[in-house]
């Protein structure tokens, strides 16, 4: 069937206040680009007329400036999900100006799927292809796409001509049935394909078609940096030592890591190490990295669920996507993220914490235990499921004002009781199965800043007999001396 071609703007006119959208995009890779800059200006106009305008948006994860950006600086979000990565969504959260859920990734297409989000008014999706059968070929990304797809009532199309058609086979699509029907999801190994490399769709659900040629607007990451270096030297010296002592099978494991400096400097390392040996991956992001690590060998294959690069390694991709086809795949998130398959086939995963506690427990979404920094992401879908679960952080913030190592974490993401490992660039503390006192001392003597040893120190020195180390007076004098005086150093034990 003939597709009707819209402008954005025409686009934009279907989408009414207080409606639900699913849009795709998975950072901003495969994100919606034009569209949401149309209904933004609507809402803006909205405004200016004294009407209401506000949907909710739910995404894979975040979703680039071009779309979540661009619709909160335009005040036409009213509920948001299920992470984020944008000042001004951030913002926003922070001062109750919008409603913000933050979920585990895996679990946001189950929650659609059951109907605890409520109604989709529509998808709207960047594909690099469409046919007349309604099947559509997704982009850098998959996310919530196929769920977004399958429950909105009207889908709206962005055809971006700057994502190569030759990316088909690139995509494997699966869904998961509702219990009490739900089967295991048959994946054994990094790079098994189980599904379809398209979406289908009811054609009679598609509005129209926007015609785009957009790049993803992934920015390069920092160089890394003598700290970032050393903690990825440190998780890779680690790793190598746990496969020399059999912990760790000799054919090596799944790695699953989250996204920015520390996590590229950690797969460089991981790279570099001659004690390593090839590797696959089972994570939500893949980064430029890990493009060149398969590239140089190092990586064997990589699933995820977004190709979270650069403009510039995404053509690298595309102009050598024969060799490349059969050592990528892009999987639904509940796919990517689930524990059922990352337990199974023994994913190490490694992940970036904001603070962690005397007791392991780690916060890796809120600053001060109260304004949201981007959110849980992936990390809980992997940290509980995994064979080995690792948080890395440098042992220091803001010049050393702030420890990443506390008393008490001031917002607990992580519990004790699935944190394995945790990694500065001061060394390597190994949790596992040691008491809450032995946890604490590994951490202060293994990981902390000098600065701070004394100070936490005395916290475990003067706590009481029990068998936690916690005095409840003092739990949070780190997290209150940077309140009241700027510097954790002045913290009052």
């Amino acid at each position: 069937m003939a597709y009707n071609i819209l402008t954005p703007e025409e686009a934009a006119s279907f989408i009414q206040n207080g409606q639900q959208i699913a849009f795709s995009g998975f950072t901003p890779a495969g994100g919606a680009k034009a569209v949401p800059s149309a209904i933004a200006a609507k809402a803006e106009k909205e405004h200016a007329e004294g009407r209401d305008f506000k949907i909710s948006v739910i995404t894979g994860a975040s979703c680039g400036d071009l779309c979540e950006g661009v619709l909160a600086r335009a005040n036409a979000i009213k509920y948001r999900a299920p992470y984020q990565t944008n000042a001004d969504i951030r913002s926003s959260a922070n001062s109750n100006k919008m409603s913000y859920t933050d979920l585990h990734l895996s679990l946001t297409p189950q929650y659609m799927n059951y109907g605890f989000m409520g109604k989709f008014d529509w998808a709207i999706v960047e594909a690099a292809d469409v046919n007349d059968k309604g099947e559509i070929l997704l982009t850098t990304s998959v996310g919530i796409s196929p769920t977004g797809l399958k429950l909105a009532d009207k889908i709206i199309i962005e055809l971006n001509a700057h994502q190569s058609k030759d990316i088909y086979g690139l995509h494997d699509i699966y869904e998961t049935a509702n219990p009490p029907f739900r089967r295991e999801i048959p994946i054994y190994s990094a790079g098994d394909r189980i599904g379809s490399p398209v979406v289908k769709v009811d054609p009679k659900k598609i509005v129209g078609i926007v015609h785009t040629n957009m790049a993803d607007t992934v920015a390069p990451f920092k160089p890394s940096d003598p700290i970032t270096q050393k903690i990825g030297q440190n998780v890779a010296d680690f790793l190598a030592a746990e496969m020399k002592a059999g912990i760790i099978p000799e054919q090596f494991l799944p790695i699953q890591s989250g996204v920015g400096n520390i996590a590229n400097a950690v797969l460089g390392a991981l790279g570099d190490n001659p004690d390593i040996p090839q590797f696959s991956m089972y994570s939500e992001v893949l980064q430029d990295s890990v493009i060149d690590l398969i590239k140089s060998g190092n990586i064997k294959c990589a699933s995820a669920t977004s190709l979270t690069c650069t403009a510039e390694k995404i053509d690298e991709v595309y102009k050598d996507i024969k060799f490349f086809k059969d050592k990528l795949v892009l999987r639904p998130q509940e796919i990517s993220n689930s524990p059922e398959v990352a337990r199974r086939i023994g994913v190490i995963s490694m992940n970036t914490a904001i603070e962690v506690d005397l007791s392991g427990n780690v916060n890796s979404s809120h600053i001060m235990g109260k304004n949201i920094m981007n959110g849980i992401g992936g990390s809980g879908d992997f940290t509980r499921a995994a064979y080995i679960s690792i948080y890395t952080c440098p042992s220091v913030a803001k010049g050393g004002m702030i420890s990443a190592i506390v008393p008490n974490v001031s917002h607990c993401d992580h519990s004790e009781h699935s944190v394995n490992v945790i990694v500065t660039e001061y060394g390597v503390a190994d949790l596992r199965c040691k008491s809450p006192y032995e946890r604490a001392n590994e951490i202060i003597e293994k990981c902390a800043h000098p600065d701070y040893r004394d100070l936490l120190r005395k916290f475990l020195k003067d706590a009481p007999m029990g068998h936690t180390p916690q005095t409840l007076a003092r739990a949070y004098a780190f997290h209150e001396a940077f309140v009241n005086e700027g510097d954790m150093r002045k913290a009052v034990l």
